[in-house]
């Protein structure tokens, strides 16, 4: 959920690392920290509670003379309430070692006990402060005539102490030529430039120096220095692991706002684009198939598949349910759908030919890594979709899909989101032209696919409709959302929209649900967002809405394009395009994402950034 930045160069290093900082904003968090080393090799700490322009403020009025060193955080709280000194990057006793981590220390309260024993003194809460003593301990337990080597073996040391996650960066006034940074299971990546190199947990931090990158592996610890680097084992020996270099296959202009108020809104804006992209190379219309890459070594053994267990978390899991709709009544595999978080918890009976697929935006979650993982244990084919190439989700299957649907900067997932529903109705055609689909079929959903770019950018000519409603409805005190079959999906995903964005509290159902206990909730100011186009569950829908009616709930309706008969209900009406069923949640979801968003900036809302939340759940 943090965010880490480190460089080392020949450069000023602060407004490298501060920069950095802003561009991890978007994934969440409450205070932010920086700590450089100058070159008479003194340490200097800076840590503010709140935005990174707090930190950037107090900045300002220091006088810390030229570095070219140093390690930057943004901290999502879990040990320790936000403060100043529970902010990283938390220190040893003699302020020799600074450390940042994104991750849990799971055991670090016996490590702290026996560490107290031992004479160390603690200044905060947090686990990572167990971090950087033990470093201070096997630093100086050492052979001092190990020049050059002590700081990277007593980070290595330190590691094999800890149980939990982690994605650290680690800096030193008695090594100040050096970062050292490790992972396991958080996401961490070094950045390769010209004499000098920067390490980080996100792209976004680097991609304004450099496109070069080495996704670090879980175990692997690094070496960072200005003209190179060296990547061993965190069990290992000291011998050197080769290393990969990849090149970002975005750039700056793709994380700027491009005019837009707000990350979100302009992602909204390029949901179309997204749509063409995810589908470009894919389709194969005349062969009514669907063509997908980073399959077609295993699609003799997709072949075989005769269940499919998808698991996802959040807005990931609503695509998932729209994907078991389409999976099951057009492919004819037998699916179902898990929440990640839950399902390491119980015991998951597997079969022979079964498939675990994960969804993920950003390809880090970490409960559905850890499903991944349980999988695999079993002996299970594993696949993934993801938006983020390298990703551990995505280095983990070996096989998937990605999205491409570009950096995705705003915390409430959207246009990850519309790409994880075209990802999932081209996985459905590519199952099931190798069962039972006709080639005519196949060529009616890859037709119908082609045309929703078009479609999506007359919903989205239609926001100064969506702006008067939401005006209406920007002081409710909450809302209901309904949808049946393939909206039911939606529904929830509406409730995520207006929760993490408006702060409302929302109940999302299945329409045929409501009747059964929340519809003693139905009064004239508690509205229901009614998700009801014209398709084979209308008629069910429609009476749903005729209950919230009669008991005087007002309603707001999404519905086909042409259908006035809700009119009879309701002047509150979106209306979107006729298109397959199984392709009406993309359409629908655009409306919703206006509304929610237009709301939300009306209640003055930090839209980017919502409360509480981060862009990617990297801690349990």
């Amino acid at each position: 959920m943090c965010g880490i930045v480190g460089y080392i160069g020949k450069r000023e290093v602060t407004p490298i690392l501060v920069n950095g900082l802003k561009r991890l904003e978007y994934r969440g968090y409450d205070s932010a920290g920086i700590v450089v080393i100058d070159k008479k090799g003194t340490g200097h700490l800076a840590r503010e509670v709140g935005k990174v322009a707090m930190l950037e403020k107090a900045l300002a009025k220091s006088n810390w003379g030229t570095a070219s060193i140093g390690i930057a955080h943004t901290r999502w709280a879990t040990h320790g309430v936000p403060s100043e000194r529970n902010a990283h990057p938390q220190s040893d006793c003699t302020s020799s070692f600074w450390v940042v981590h994104n991750g849990i220390v799971e055991n670090y309260k016996d490590l702290k006990d026996a560490l107290i024993a031992e004479g160390h003194k603690f200044i905060s809460d947090t686990d990572t402060e167990v971090i950087a003593h033990l470093i201070e301990k096997f630093y100086h337990l050492a052979d001092s005539k190990a020049n050059g080597h002590r700081l990277v073996n007593a980070v290595r040391q330190t590691l094999r102490q800890i149980k939990g996650t982690y994605g650290i960066a680690v800096v030193s006034k008695l090594e100040p030529d050096k970062i050292i940074a490790a992972r396991n299971s958080s996401p961490l990546i070094l950045g390769i430039g010209t004499d000098e190199n920067l390490v980080a947990s996100d792209a976004s931090a680097v991609i304004s120096h450099t496109k070069n990158v080495i996704y670090l592996n879980d175990g692997e610890i690094a070496e960072v220095r200005g003209d190179g680097f060296r990547i061993e084992t965190v069990g290992g020996d000291g011998e050197e692991t080769k290393a990969k270099v990849e090149e970002i296959e975005w750039d700056m202009e793709k994380i700027e706002k491009g005019g837009h108020e707000h990350f979100m809104h302009k992602e909204i804006f390029e949901i179309p684009e997204v749509i063409e992209n995810s589908m470009r190379g894919r389709l194969i219309l005349e062969e009514g198939r669907a063509k997908l890459g980073g399959i077609e070594d295993v699609k003799e053994k997709l072949r075989e598949v005769k269940r499919i267990i998808i698991a996802a978390c959040g807005t990931a899991n609503a695509a998932a349910r729209v994907a078991e709709y389409m999976i099951e009544e057009y492919a004819g595999v037998p699916t179902e759908v898990d929440i990640a978080s839950e399902f390491r918890y119980r015991k998951p009976v597997f079969t022979e030919h079964n498939l675990l697929l994960a969804i993920s935006q950003s390809g880090e979650t970490a409960d559905t890594l850890a499903a991944i993982k349980e999988a695999k244990e079993k002996g299970v084919m594993t696949m993934g979709i993801v938006n983020v190439v390298g990703s551990s989700i995505a280095r983990e299957t070996g096989v998937g899909i990605y999205n491409h649907a570009g950096p995705e900067i705003s915390v409430a997932s959207t246009k990850a989101f519309i790409s994880q529903l075209v990802l999932s109705a081209l996985f459905t055609v590519f199952l099931g032209r190798q069962r039972d689909m006709s080639i005519v079929m196949g060529q009616r959903i890859g037709e119908a696919l082609k045309e929703l770019p078009g479609m999506v950018r007359r919903l989205l000519a239609d926001e100064p409709h969506i702006i008067e409603l939401a005006k209406k409805y920007k002081d409710t005190r909450g809302m209901l959302t309904l949808g049946r079959k393939y909206n039911a999906p939606i529904a929830t995903e509406a409730a995520i929209k207006l929760k993490e964005l408006c702060y409302l509290p929302v109940i999302d159902l299945p329409a045929g649900e409501m009747k059964h206990g929340t519809i003693a909730l139905i009064a004239p100011d508690f509205p229901s967002l009614v998700i009801a186009p014209e398709d084979s569950v209308y008629e069910k829908t429609k009476s749903t809405i005729e209950q919230i009616k009669a008991r005087g709930g007002p309603i707001i309706a999404i519905t086909t394009e042409g259908n006035t008969e809700l009119e009879r209900f309701t002047k509150d009406i979106m209306y979107i395009p006729k298109t397959l069923e199984m392709l009406t949640p993309i359409l629908a979801t655009i409306p919703i994402y206006l509304f929610a968003y237009h709301i939300a900036r009306l209640r003055g809302h930090d839209i980017d950034k919502p409360r509480n939340l981060a862009k990617s759940v990297t801690v349990e």
